[in-house]
């Protein structure tokens, strides 16, 4: 229950900030890690293009993708964006081209790690990233592909990657439109995967493949919570979209099941939502509490993973919401897209945007 009324505490401080009344101005611009006294937005980047996914960096910068040019925009300390490369390979179209990011350092070097629909599937790959805050390059001549072959189409294409405290990385996929993929073993549609930095299936998965779980019409946000469990956002069709706490080798039902089935051979999600309240993207767990960009429902949810019950803040404050996830000294990073040709771009659109949270 404390748990419950901390959450609850956090919703009112934060609706506080997003109260309704006209649009308001554009939040006003700062560098990355500037924090404010309250919970006034302020505006990190801006001027974005079908943004889709945000790094942090450790020296406070970050990486941006862009989905359908491709670009990986650099946020430097100081507060400037510059392109420190374009992947090759990008093949857009619908809702394919560059999605999710990861950044692994290995033997010395910096991997940056990619999703991208190519020309006849969506894969991952990964290149050194080089160079200084400032002066961020790709180096594209060592670029590797990790995984290719997962089934790509104008929707349903997943996207997002995160490595895991044991060091695997976790790829998101979508069904590419054919329902009946997630679940079939063998293919890595509407999957969540857990491979090795080189795209081997990882030690320990449940059923020796890379598959990690099945049954998902279209994941696109990963997180864990303190205990080390992995939560996942999954939109649903025409009644529920889902938050997933996943098991290994669980099956969430798709196409089978959407919502809470009570079914004996699926797991139920934790909480639901209807498509036009959310369409879940990004998601990012802080203190237990999971943080979910909503994009047809232009909204942030917060849910308590110890007492799921969800509750809505800046509702059509900022547009459709792609990623967020946690800033530095107890802030909030929040992605708009609104330029991805299903929104209305706002000025200074699309933006990142860092939110001041509460102490305690």
């Amino acid at each position: 229950m404390l748990r419950v009324v901390g959450a609850l505490a956090l919703v009112g401080v934060l609706v506080g900030c997003a109260a309704s009344g006209p649009e308001p101005a554009p939040p006003r611009k700062a560098t990355p890690g500037e924090t404010t006294a309250n919970a006034e937005p302020v505006t990190l980047a801006s001027g974005l293009e079908a943004p889709w996914s945000v790094l942090r960096l450790e020296d406070g910068g970050a990486l941006l993708s862009q989905r359908d040019d491709g670009r990986v925009i650099e946020l430097t300390t100081a507060g400037e964006q510059r392109e420190a490369g374009t992947i090759p390979g990008v093949v857009s179209g619908g809702e394919s081209g560059l999605h999710g990011l990861a950044l692994l350092e290995q033997s010395g070097t910096r991997w940056l790690y990619a999703y991208h629909g190519a020309a006849d599937d969506n894969r991952v790959v990964r290149m050194p990233l080089t160079g200084e805050s400032g002066s961020l390059g790709l180096d594209l001549d060592r670029l590797d592909v990790v995984l290719d072959g997962i089934p790509r189409a104008s929707n349903h294409n997943g996207g997002r990657l995160a490595f895991g405290a044991d060091e695997m990385l976790y790829v998101a996929t979508g069904d590419a439109g054919d329902g009946e993929r997630a679940q079939d073993r063998d293919d890595l549609g509407g999957k969540i995967l857990r491979v090795t930095p080189e795209g081997d299936p990882a030690p320990g998965n449940p059923f020796g493949t890379r598959v990690y779980s099945l049954g998902h019409r279209n994941v696109q946000g990963l997180a864990w919570d303190s205990d080390g469990a992995l939560w996942a956002s999954e939109f649903g069709q025409n009644t529920w979209d889902e938050l997933n706490r996943i098991e290994p080798g669980g099956n969430y039902g798709w196409p089978d099941h959407e919502g809470m089935a009570e079914a004996e051979d699926a797991i139920d999600p934790v909480a639901v939502w209807a498509p036009a309240d959310a369409s879940p993207s990004g998601i990012a767990i802080i203190d237990d509490i999971a943080y979910v960009a909503g994009l047809r429902g232009e909204r942030l949810w917060l849910i308590d993973t110890t007492a799921p019950e969800p509750h809505a803040v800046f509702s059509g404050e900022f547009g459709r919401l792609r990623d967020v996830l946690a800033g530095p000294d107890g802030s909030l990073w929040v992605l708009t897209n609104n330029t991805d040709g299903r929104g209305s771009p706002r000025e200074g659109d699309d933006r990142l945007v860092q939110l001041t949270l509460p102490e305690g």
